[in-house]
Parts: structure tokens; C-alpha cells; sequence
């Protein structure tokens, strides 16, 4: 494509770290026949102005321009041969002159390269002991975060995605970047380059082996222990943009949430608030080991953490049964709740997951014995409305998976092992059901999955014994709130039939407050509307709500 049309050139910058996968990259986009390439430009004003010390420092800034402003100016931005111009930057060869790094922003479209570090410190031979700034990964955070706050959010590409497909991938690129795809991009013929740089003798030698993207090896190589820190430094990096990677066979790698407003959150993990993306626990914690956690649900309203000292009590009390040592205080666990949701602004409607693990073990395996470092605190908090539909109820069906017995593992410790009630679960959602009734093993009715149930028959209330079910903080709440509003309350032994016969049923839990059921296995709940009763507990349980609860420290009425 001839130039001298007095049409400014587009330029399409690629960022990378350090190694040769960028060089396939430049070498793919060189086949096309509308774009002229540069192999690191910015590298001679590098040089200069770090005085750092190359093989060939000397010749390339004889022979090459190594101001900045002339650079951008001259040669990135310069007279157009083609109607693209690709550039290949090393991340920590980025120009630390604010003018300069504005105007590569605001001028071109960008894209950042990226490869597992494990991939990367591999490379690296045994006589070789790179340094953290060498591998550019702190680089390229900075880079992918100038231009996001610049207004042009970068597209991100992982190695390894590529070498999978590099077709899907590079369409994708091009798709994203607005020029079209050209299968050219997929093959080169091997051997040196025109346009390499004067380092290509030093560093090229397997990229001119190669005549496209070569697929990943099925096993790769052991990966040196003498690089584990540096490992250890560059992967939150990796990880932060990995996240924003895009995938060729997907629009996004995020599915959307319920609650969009929770894709920025901070949780507390262990002993401090960690971001959303970046709030995880060790696969060594015992949680992962075995389910070996207790757990509480809090919901806040208006300022106010409801039940709060309730939800403390059983979950002290569950990790006591449980054997936990050297469990946090009980003070301790309230300045991380109220912590975290102050830092989140979260005073109303919201709902705190709060989970207690026996901890850290030194070595995989189920013995406490190897829990040497205390429990593990997690405070998930999240802005969550009530999970079920209130006003119009939801239906159930009866599970086959029965709950479990005291003589296995007692309800009344409310640990994290949740696989019997996930397996109701599951039978619910096959059902298209919002949740399923589980029976104890004598076949009475026990509970659902997730909730204590209430039916109402004639006037009066009744609830299963809590023998094989969680007693409930909700469930407790529900039942005095039934005695005040002068109901006749049992607590009983309840079969499903008399479910499925009664004139009203709900359910109660922190998640979901006071829920209707109106359909249960295909039979309507009285006439299959919410019913007297259960509305007019409703509202009581929403006065309660409003009027109780531990407030929430700095909180101030709006």
C-alpha cells in the first residue's frame, strides 16, 4: 500500500514483559499487507537515559534516535508507508515523561501482552538471575492503568490463550482494535527479519526457528526454586491483568452478577480487607481441606447489624463444638464486621456471609493436629435484597436426600460441610422448584435446603422439631414474634402431607426474612395465594427489624 497520502498513521502499540513472545507477536503482524512494524522504538531513549549497560548500547545509539520527543514524534507517529504502523514496547522500557507517556495514550490503540510468569522465569537460563523490574510485570499494571484512566481501556491478551487458538484470538484483537483480520497473520517464513532490532543475534534465536505460534508443550519444564520469590512478586500482578483478558470464544471472562454494584467489594480475610478479585484463602486452609469451617448469615437494616449478638453466640458455639483453638475474640470478630462494612458503606440492605475455618494446616490432611496458626476470619459482605420472592411466594418440592441425623453430623453445629444440602438442592433446580423440603430419617418433614418451614393450619402455627434441622436464629426470631401476635404455636413432628393439606407454609433465614411457599410438588398452598397469617408476620418481623439491632459504629441516620 503506497504512502504520501498526507494521512496521519494509525499506530497499534503492543506492551509486553520481557522474553521473546512478543517478537511472534510483531512477526504475525508484519505478514499483513497494510501495516509497517517497529521493533521497540523506545528502546534507545531506554538506554540513554538509564545509562543501562548492553552488548550492543553503543551501536544502537550511534545509529538510532534516543530522544524521546523525536521518537514519538519522528518515527512512532511519523510519515505513513502503510495505513498501520505496529510497535512492539517492553513494559519497562515505558517513558517516564508525563508529556511523552500523554501523547503515546492519547494518540493510537494499545494492547497488552501477557504470560505467566512460571512461562517466563523458566526461560531464563541457570546463570542468569533476573530482577523483578526486568520482568516489567509492575509495568504493565501501570501501563494497563494510564490508559484505562485515559479513557482507553486496553485489550489484554494471555500467551497462553493464544498459542490454544491463535486464529480466535487474533480475530478477536482485531475485532477489538477495529482493523480487519488477515490469515497472513498466522504464518512467516523462518529466519531474521528486516526490521528486527540490533539485539535480535542476542535474543532471537528461537523465534527464528519458527514459522507461526507454536501451541503450548503438554508438559512443560520444572520450573527453578531459586526464582520461587520472584514468582511469588510478579503473580498478583499477572493475576490483576489476567482478569481483564479478553477470551476469543467469549465477550467477557466475567459472568454478570445479581447485584452489579458488588463487582467492587472489599471482604476481610484473616486480619484485613483484601479486594474482591484478590480475597482468597490458602489451599492449605482447612475450609478447602475439608469444609472444616462454622459459618453465620447477618443481615444489616438501616444502620443496624440484626441479631447480631444471637449469630455470635452460635457461631463461638459451633467452633467450640467443632474443637477450634485459639479462636478471636468475641470483640475481635465485631470490629471486623463493622469494619468492613463501613469501608463498603454498606449500612441497609445488605447481607454478611461470616465464616470462622479451623485455619491454616502446615501439611494437606484432616487432623487438627496440623492447624498450627489459629482460625481463619472471613467477612464477605455484599449489598443483597432478600433472595426470594417475598410478595408473591416460591415453590418446593420434596428431596429425596434426607437431612442429616444427630447420629452423623449434628445440625446444631452450623459448620460449612453443606454437600447434604446441596444435593436437595440440586434435585430443587431439576425441578425448576426454588428450593427442596428435606425429611428426616423417619420421614418426617425437617427443613429445606437453605430454611426452617412453618406451616399454619386452622388458625395455628407449627414448625418442626429443631432434632435434625438448625434451630435458626430467624426461626427463633419467627416464633416469639408468633407468641406476641397471640397464634397458637407447636413445634412438632410434621409429615408432607400435612405440607402439602396446610392452609398457609413459609419459610425463615436471615438471607431470605419471612418467604411464602405457595406450591409444593405441584399442590397449591390453600388457594395458592399468600395467606392472613403469614403477612401479618411479615410485617411484624419488618417492624422488628426496623427497630432492633447493634448499631453500626460512625453510622449516621440520612
Amino acid at each position: 500500500m503506497p504512502g504520501g497520502s498526507g494521512e496521519e498513521v494509525e499506530v497499534i502499540h503492543l506492551w509486553a514483559s520481557q522474553r521473546t513472545a512478543c517478537t511472534y507477536f510483531m512477526y504475525s503482524f508484519a505478514q499483513r499487507d497494510d501495516v509497517e512494524v517497529l521493533d521497540e522504538p523506545l528502546y534507545a531513549n531506554f538506554l540513554r537515559e538509564t545509562g543501562a549497560e548492553r552488548p550492543y548500547r553503543e551501536e544502537l545509539l550511534s545509529k538510532v534516535e534516543s530522544k524521546g520527543d523525536k521518537v514519538v514524534e519522528e518515527i512512532i507517529f511519523g510519515p505513513r508507508q502503510r495505513k498501520y504502523r505496529f510497535c512492539k514496547h517492553m513494559a519497562y522500557q515505558r517513558l517516564r515523561s508525563r508529556s511523552l507517556t500523554k501523547e503515546l495514550v492519547k494518540r493510537g490503540k494499545h494492547c497488552i501482552l501477557i504470560q505467566n510468569p512460571l512461562d517466563v522465569l523458566t526461560s531464563y537460563g541457570k546463570d542468569t538471575s533476573p530482577l523483578f523490574t526486568d520482568l516489567g510485570y509492575d509495568d504493565l499494571v501501570s501501563i494497563y492503568s494510564d490508559l484505562s484512566r485515559g479513557g482507553k481501556s486496553p485489550h489484554v491478551i494471555d500467551m497462553e490463550l493464544l498459542q490454544e487458538n491463535p486464529e480466535a484470538t487474533l480475530r478477536c484483537l482485531c475485532n477489538d482494535i477495529g482493523i480487519p483480520f488477515q490469515s497472513a497473520m498466522l504464518k512467516w517464513e523462518a529466519g531474521p527479519k528486516p526490521f528486527d532490532g540490533f539485539w535480535a543475534p542476542y535474543y532471537y534465536g528461537s523465534v527464528h526457528q519458527s514459522t507461526s505460534f507454536e501451541p503450548p508443550k503438554k508438559y512443560p519444564s520444572p520450573f527453578p526454586p531459586n526464582f520461587y520469590d520472584l514468582l511469588e512478586q510478579s503473580f498478583p500482578f499477572y493475576n490483576l491483568l489476567k482478569r481483564y483478558a479478553r477470551h476469543p470464544t467469549a465477550k467477557s471472562f466475567h459472568p454478570s452478577l445479581p447485584v452489579p454494584a458488588n463487582e467492587k467489594l472489599l471482604s476481610w480475610v484473616g486480619d484485613e480487607l483484601i479486594p474482591r478479585e484478590s480475597a482468597e484463602v490458602s489451599v492449605f486452609d482447612s475450609v478447602v481441606q475439608g469444609g472444616d469451617a462454622v459459618w453465620e448469615g447477618l443481615r444489616i437494616y438501616k444502620g443496624k447489624v440484626f441479631k447480631l449478638e444471637e449469630h455470635l453466640d452460635r457461631l463461638f458455639d459451633s467452633a467450640k463444638a467443632l474443637a477450634f483453638i485459639n479462636v478471636p475474640t468475641r470483640e475481635w470478630v465485631k470490629d471486623a464486621i463493622f469494619t468492613t462494612l463501613i469501608r463498603n458503606g454498606m449500612f441497609d440492605n445488605a447481607h454478611i456471609r461470616l465464616t470462622l475455618t479451623r485455619g491454616k494446616k502446615v501439611t494437606s490432611g484432616m487432623s487438627p493436629e496440623f492447624n498450627l496458626s489459629g482460625c481463619t476470619l472471613i467477612v464477605l459482605a455484599e449489598w443483597k435484597p432478600p433472595v426470594y420472592d417475598n410478595a408473591q411466594g416460591i415453590t418446593l418440592v420434596s428431596a429425596t436426600t434426607r437431612r442429616n441425623s444427630p447420629n452423623n453430623l449434628d445440625s446444631k453445629i452450623h459448620h460449612n460441610n453443606l454437600l447434604n444440602n446441596i444435593l436437595a438442592k440440586i434435585e430443587a433446580n431439576n425441578a425448576n422448584a426454588n428450593d427442596a423440603i428435606m425429611l428426616d430419617k423417619d420421614g418426617f418433614v425437617s427443613e429445606t435446603n437453605a430454611t426452617n418451614l412453618f406451616l399454619v393450619k386452622k388458625g395455628k402455627v407449627a414448625t418442626p422439631h429443631a432434632d435434625y434441622c438448625l434451630p435458626g436464629v430467624t426461626r427463633a426470631t419467627v416464633m416469639e414474634l408468633v407468641v406476641k401476635e397471640n397464634l397458637i404455636l407447636s413445634e412438632k413432628h410434621i409429615s408432607l402431607s400435612e405440607f402439602h393439606t396446610a392452609d398457609e407454609v413459609f419459610t425463615t433465614g436471615t438471607m431470605g426474612e419471612l418467604t411464602p411457599v405457595v406450591k409444593i410438588d405441584g399442590r397449591a398452598i390453600g388457594d395458592g395465594s399468600v395467606g392472613p397469617v403469614t403477612k401479618r408476620l411479615q410485617e411484624a418481623y419488618k417492624k422488628l427489624t426496623a427497630q432492633s439491632g447493634v448499631p453500626i459504629p460512625t453510622y449516621q441516620q440520612p
